[in-house]
């Protein structure tokens, strides 16, 4: 079970983009995630008429680390750093002021 998942709101941490925040759209298994409309790169693209793709230069979101984002808590209106707590014979992610991320 991960502390990040897919979905999740972040915030990130440390970069260019430090303090915004972000859903998860991807995490890969060398510890990095893809936030959107994060860590934006601008990407050359050739047009596709097959696809009805026009080219051009687009922005995409590129993966980050995993230890520069944080889970954004609604209720402290920060990012916190999540934790696992059992509850009735179930494993949940809780914020580390106690808070839980599922609900």
């Amino acid at each position: 079970m991960n502390k990040i998942r897919t979905g999740d709101e972040v915030i990130v941490t440390a970069g260019k983009d430090k303090g915004r925040r972000g859903t998860v759209l991807e995490i890969f298994n060398d510890d990095r995630v893809k936030v959107e409309g994060i860590n934006l790169a601008k990407k050359h693209v050739k047009p596709n008429p097959n696809i009805g793709e026009a080219g051009g230069i687009k922005d995409t979101a590129m993966p980050m680390d995993i230890s520069n984002v944080l889970v954004f808590n609604p209720k402290s209106k920060k990012g916190e750093r999540v934790g696992f707590r059992i509850e009735n014979g179930k494993k949940v992610r809780v914020f580390k002021s106690g808070d839980v991320v599922d609900i």
